[in-house]
């Protein structure tokens, strides 16, 4: 039975959902599930981008034989050696021995050191500025390395205006209903989740993202063609000003993320009562618990809001250890130019605000206030105008 779908009338996608895994990368958390994307043109000689994760493989290799039958490819594009997109290239070239392998010059390392026993078949290294001819279709290549690994390549198509950008422009969740982003309601149905594939597995490379963008703004893009999620056919440049975003380190909303943590509930009523005071003024605000919510919900809200308060206990003598992770995650990715506020709880030596400073201060174009909000054990009246400032500091700030 067809399970593939046209993206133009000769460009095909031949990809696969998996609504059945729980984690992307044994990491984070995908309760819509992940789509693999695989696309295959149909011209004078037929080219295949990229394969499809283990997972999938079989729905892949359907897809494949039901759209190519008795015909042989000419070429099988790696855009990106990823295991998620390179798990079938030996089955692949297993079926059709005579097709050629066309990626980077880092892509054959790595396909070496993932399928030694493909050295033999024809290769064809291509780097920026070449391109490949299918017919009616040429490729040109855009190097992309770093988004988000060394070897990856984009192709853009001059004949369809398609741009096949790897990685780059995925999302969290499976394709089920439609294939192209304007079938969905898609700033309800995927943006955060695009924003949390952005900012966790993009989001250290935001410096390449940004090359990569000014290539891209030379291109007359119609269609971009990317790994994960749908493609996108319309409303283009809204997505492409995300990414501008999002790799600047420019904060999508005003919003105000509040994240705490607590062991027994005192830490998380001084945070509740924060919270209601500066919703009080009017500006919108996100709570989280951080023992609760996986990091990389908080990282994608880090990367959409401006403004970040972290309310945390003293723990051995030290950040709790969930805010401490959160925090060491936000520097490992790179989040730059937010406005940090700060709550600690002790009950006999509070100092875990001191100890996020130092961490926050180190991060590239961020500010932390010196006004610290302190807690000892517990929430009381006597905290109430301490909480109004604090609340009033972060809601103008």
């Amino acid at each position: 039975m067809k399970n593939y779908r046209n993206v133009t009338e000769d460009i095909f996608w031949i990809g696969a959902s998996d609504t059945r895994l729980s984690r992307f990368e044994n990491i984070f958390p995908i309760p819509r599930g992940v789509s693999y994307n695989s696309y295959a043109v149909i011209d004078e000689k037929i080219c295949l981008f990229d394969t499809a994760d283990v997972s999938v493989a079989d729905q892949y290799i359907e897809n494949l034989q039901a759209l190519l039958g008795d015909r042989t490819p000419d070429y099988q594009v790696i855009l990106h050696m990823e295991p998620d997109h390179c798990s079938q290239i030996a089955r692949v070239a297993g079926m059709y021995p005579d097709m050629t392998l066309v990626g980077s010059a880092q892509a054959f390392k790595f396909l070496h050191q993932f399928f030694p026993e493909l050295d033999d078949m024809k290769k064809q290294i291509v780097k920026e500025g070449d391109s490949l001819s299918t017919g009616h279709h040429e490729f040109s290549f855009v190097a992309a390395p770093m988004v988000h690994w060394p070897e990856v390549l984009f192709a853009y198509d001059k004949e369809s205006g398609a741009l096949f950008s790897a990685d780059a422009f995925g999302t969290f969740g499976a394709i089920e209903t439609g294939l192209f982003a304007d079938e969905y309601d898609f700033e309800k149905e995927f943006l955060d989740d695009a924003r949390r594939y952005y900012a966790n597995i993009v989001g250290k490379f935001g410096g390449q993202v940004q090359l990569v963008l000014k290539k891209a703004a030379g291109l007359d893009i119609k269609y971009i063609c990317p790994l994960h999620g749908p493609v996108w056919r319309k409303d283009i440049s809204w997505f492409i000003d995300k990414y501008q975003k999002w790799s600047s380190y420019e904060a999508e909303t005003d919003d105000i993320l509040l994240v705490y943590g607590s062991l027994y509930g005192h830490t998380a009523s001084a945070a509740r009562k924060v919270a209601e005071e500066i919703a009080a003024t009017g500006a919108r605000v996100s709570v989280y618990d951080v023992s609760g919510t996986h990091l990389s919900v908080l990282i994608g809200e880090a990367w959409r809001c401006r403004r970040i308060v972290i309310i945390s206990p003293t723990y051995n003598g030290g950040i709790y250890i969930p805010v401490r992770d959160l925090i060491e995650d936000m520097a490992a990715l790179g989040l730059k130019n937010r406005k940090f506020f700060l709550g600690q709880n002790g009950t006999w030596a509070p100092m875990s605000g001191k100890l996020m400073a130092e961490k926050l201060t180190a991060l590239a174009g961020c500010t932390v206030s010196d006004n610290i909000l302190t807690i000892t054990s517990a929430l009381h009246d006597e905290d109430e105008a301490a909480v109004k400032a604090f609340a009033a500091e972060v809601a103008g700030a």
